[in-house]
């Protein structure tokens, strides 16, 4: 019985393991970046309030996931993607915006790009092979935790947000969108 690899399956015009890996690594990157940047601007507007701890436990694990693909950035000589400077922008001021609308707001934010990123997390570690045991273990335990702060944005009252269902599938669209280009670009 032989083990799957990276890529086994792939039709003509697929991306090759090699792109595909790159492009793991570049989204991956590139959100995690973001992830900062949106718990930055939370803090910014939230941070001297009751929820200001749990901010910054959720954005102390988002530092870890950041600094474990910037290491593989430069290991895997990936090319980062181009799009860095406006996910800095973007990213701080999905944060404090929400974050404006109150902490429920703040919390809804959360939990819509957890989810987004749990999706794409799981897509990632079932395409990737043996051959990549470690990369997808990581993005396992990087997919539990960004869980965790699904689960701390709920408990703390996410879905009382005005308009719940429209900010959540607005900033879930925004962030399926930001993956596909940040892959590419």
């Amino acid at each position: 019985m032989s083990s799957r690899m990276t890529g086994d399956g792939r039709l003509p015009g697929d991306p090759t393991p090699r792109e595909m890996l790159a492009r793991t690594i570049r989204v991956d990157h590139a959100g995690e970046y973001g992830a900062r940047r949106i718990y930055e601007g939370q803090l910014a507007v939230l941070g001297r309030t009751k929820y200001g701890p749990v901010l910054r436990h959720m954005k102390a694990q988002e530092q870890v996931h950041l600094d474990t693909f910037s290491r593989l950035i430069a290991e895997r000589r990936v090319r980062p993607t181009a799009l860095l400077p406006f996910w800095h922008v973007a990213g701080f001021v999905l944060g404090a915006g929400t974050a404006l609308l109150g902490h429920r707001a703040a919390m809804a934010c959360t939990v819509a790009v957890e989810e987004a990123i749990d999706e794409h997390y799981r897509a990632q570690a079932e395409a990737l092979g043996e051959d990549e045991a470690p990369l997808r273990e990581t993005i396992e335990r990087f997919r539990a935790e960004e869980l965790e702060h699904r689960d701390i944005g709920l408990e703390h009252e996410a879905e009382q947000a005005p308009a719940y269902r429209l900010l959540s599938a607005a900033i879930k669209a925004g962030c399926k969108v930001a993956i596909k280009v940040s892959e590419r670009v």
